[in-house]
């Protein structure tokens, strides 16, 4: 989504004070010096966030050469993402290479008033902002307005042609099924199938012995199960159902992919 011009939406300093990977700090004042700023709010844990890093990722591979900054700021919906050591584990298992702002206490997002996971901002030089996108798709018009700011800056750059959909349901215009909405645990333990006992967390149910299952009936492309306990934490592709391989694994919910289209 475009803003209207007149609304001159300024980009937000980064608050001090912030763990970043990938770089020793940034600010966002001296950045817009030199270029446009693309950020992107992600969480390792989202299989969203996951779909859309190949373009992200293209995108900092393209347009870094001419000034473009890619910021993702990282800001977890579960509890293990505020461990700054896993999620340093996740963003280098995800081959991340741009700049990384660790937000675990979603203090970036409040600033940003972000609505969703992935959450895309993009900034001209001036500060202001240009392009909004909440959740997957719109790589199409998210680098076109990529390239718009960037001509400005220099009216005689020489852009790429954009990207190829990743998969086919990313094509621009594509229209998908309605899909199972994710599980959210303990809050939506009742949509979940449950064998032995399973007792409630803050974020999570976990299994009380080896053995306990969970599984949840679903219409969708793939299901994923976001896992921490005695496993490294973060999203596992499942058919719906988590067997627990010994005591305390804890299961935080089910996150589910679209249908390809038809055809």
């Amino acid at each position: 989504m475009r803003p209207p011009p007149e609304s001159q939406i300024p980009a937000p300093e980064f608050p001090a004070k912030m763990d970043w990977l990938n770089v020793a700090f940034l600010r966002m004042a001296p950045l817009l010096q030199t270029g446009p700023v693309l950020i992107e709010f992600f969480d390792t844990a989202r299989i969203n966030s996951h779909r859309t890093l190949p373009y992200v990722s293209a995108w900092h591979e393209r347009y870094s050469p001419h000034g473009l900054r890619v910021i993702g700021v990282h800001s977890p919906g579960y509890s293990f993402g505020r461990d700054r050591e896993v999620a340093e584990r996740a963003v280098r298992k995800l081959g991340i290479e741009h700049a990384v702002l660790l937000d675990p206490d979603l203090e970036v997002w409040r600033l940003y008033g972000n609505l969703g996971w992935p959450g895309r901002y993009l900034f001209d030089m001036a500060g202001h902002l240009r392009y909004i996108h909440y959740g997957e798709g719109d790589y199409l018009d998210a680098e076109r307005a990529i390239g718009e700011v960037l001509l400005e800056s220099d009216p005689e750059v020489d852009l790429p042609q954009p990207l190829e959909p990743v998969r086919p349901e990313d094509a621009e215009g594509v229209l998908l099924a309605a899909q199972t909405a994710d599980v959210v645990l303990p809050a939506d333990r009742e949509r979940v199938e449950l064998v032995r006992d399973w007792t409630d967390g803050d974020d999570f149910i976990e299994a009380k012995d080896t053995g306990g299952a969970a599984s949840i009936a679903y219409d969708a492309g793939e299901a994923y199960a976001v896992l921490s306990g005695p496993v490294e934490p973060g999203l596992y592709e499942t058919g719906g159902e988590v067997v627990a391989e010994e005591p305390g694994l804890r299961l935080h919910g089910f996150q589910f992919t679209p249908r390809p289209p038809a055809g």
